[in-house]
């Protein structure tokens, strides 16, 4: 099978208070649900209609099964999606202070199985290395680059595309993972090379390429090679350029519940728009609907929109509960 669109990396549980507004140490029932950034995307992607895997691994354990099922259940592919024998799948706790204060606790130590991805896996006689090749687009976040081996692993993959089809990279820092910012500024600048669109907002992009404002960030990501630079601009809307296209989408208001899944809804109808060859502008407003439906509601992955949903909450220019 030829997929439409592959995401690399992170993978495992969130567990979401139910009672919103007061501290995990108040909280008195929890949700389950599917989390990791580019799995979500690969379930967004898979609801807005294309052929979507994930390049995972779990542990050997409960979690790692419910990881599996829910995936099935979104229509993403698990063909890729390993098991490691030592180390648990990933707990994430957040607190829930709308409208933007999220609080991650993630449970990741020593390691995470989807940070042992490694390169020999990618060798070019398996079926991994032809399908990560032929994937109209490939999906990885910096937080892959954290450890090794999986920034080895993501290299291979990187290499097994070249320029050729669209790759792109979610400037996805999260401090927690890395003892010092300058690693991920190295970690990003090997990657740059080999990567067609760049996404992140204004600190993410600070820690990639050393600029955080808009334009110029822009203009850094495109010096460095990749050809779509998506700056997100908070309350200031998305700032999105390529070739000549150079466009300013503002935000779609909603009454936030959960912000944590938006930027991986964002990121699945982004693979939608660039897969449906839209132009620009059209691309970043369809991405910022589908954000803004996500962050009024509870869940990521489970709530990640259809087409028809996210065009009513374009046609409504804003989401209603």
């Amino acid at each position: 099978m030829t997929y439409e669109v592959i995401t690399l990396g992170r993978c495992g549980v969130d567990v979401y208070p139910e009672q919103v507004g007061v501290g995990l140490e108040d909280v008195a029932t929890f949700a389950k649900f599917l989390g990791g950034s580019p799995t979500n995307v690969a379930v967004a992607a898979s609801r807005l209609g294309h052929r979507s895997a994930v390049v995972t691994k779990t542990g050997d354990d409960p979690f790692g099964r419910f990881v599996r099922r829910a995936l099935e259940g979104f229509g993403v592919d698990t063909a890729f999606v390993g098991t490691d024998p030592d180390l648990p799948t990933p707990v994430t706790f957040c607190e829930i202070f709308p409208p933007d204060d999220f609080p991650l606790y993630f449970y990741r130590r020593p390691s995470a199985p989807d940070l042992q991805l490694r390169a020999e896996e990618l060798a070019p006689s398996t079926d991994l290395y032809r399908s990560v090749q032929e994937a109209d687009i490939l999906w990885f976040t910096v937080t892959g680059l954290s450890e090794e081996p999986s920034r080895e692993a993501h290299l291979a993959a990187l290499e097994a595309r070249g320029k050729d089809r669209l790759t792109v990279i979610d400037l996805d820092y999260r401090p927690m993972f890395w003892s010092d910012p300058a690693d991920a500024t190295a970690a990003i600048a090997e990657v740059l090379p080999y990567v067609s669109v760049a996404v992140g907002n204004r600190e993410e992009c600070e820690v990639a390429i050393g600029e955080t404002e808009p334009q110029a960030a822009a203009k850094a990501l495109r010096a460095a090679g990749v050809e779509t630079a998506i700056v997100k601009q908070g309350p200031a809307g998305v700032l999105g350029v390529r070739g000549d296209e150079s466009v300013v989408v503002p935000p779609v208001p909603v009454d936030v519940v959960n912000g944590l899944g938006a930027g991986d809804a964002f990121g699945g109808s982004l693979v939608h728009g660039l897969l449906s060859g839209w132009n620009l502008e059209r691309t970043l407003r369809f991405a910022n609907a589908a954000g803004a439906y996500v962050a009024g509601q509870l869940s990521c992955a489970d709530a990640m929109p259809t087409p028809d949903v996210v065009e009513q909450v374009l046609s409504n220019g804003k989401v209603v509960a």
